[in-house]
């Protein structure tokens, strides 16, 4: 894969995985929690898909995707948890 490839693939996971913390952040703080919940719930299955094909292309270990999908598989839950309970 290109250099410029692999740079854009990082840079959209490092920028998936900041919109996951403020939409988290936006349902711990605001009144009308669902919208925020099902935009961190989109942005955990966007992560999982760039992982994926970085994974796929090489650019990441098997052991830091088995990791990083172990952490994305928790939140998820918490997710769903947090929006069955509203």
């Amino acid at each position: 894969m290109p250099r410029a490839h692999r740079f854009i693939l990082g840079d959209r996971i490092y920028s998936q995985s900041l919109d996951l913390v403020t939409a988290l952040t936006q349902a711990t703080f605001s009144r009308d929690k669902s919208r925020a919940l099902e935009t961190a719930s989109d942005r955990v299955n966007s992560l999982r898909i760039l992982l994926r094909l970085a994974k796929d292309t090489q650019l990441v270990s098997f052991d830091s995707y088995t990791y990083a999908t172990g952490l994305l598989d928790e939140i998820g839950r918490m997710i769903g948890g947090w929006r069955k309970s509203q």
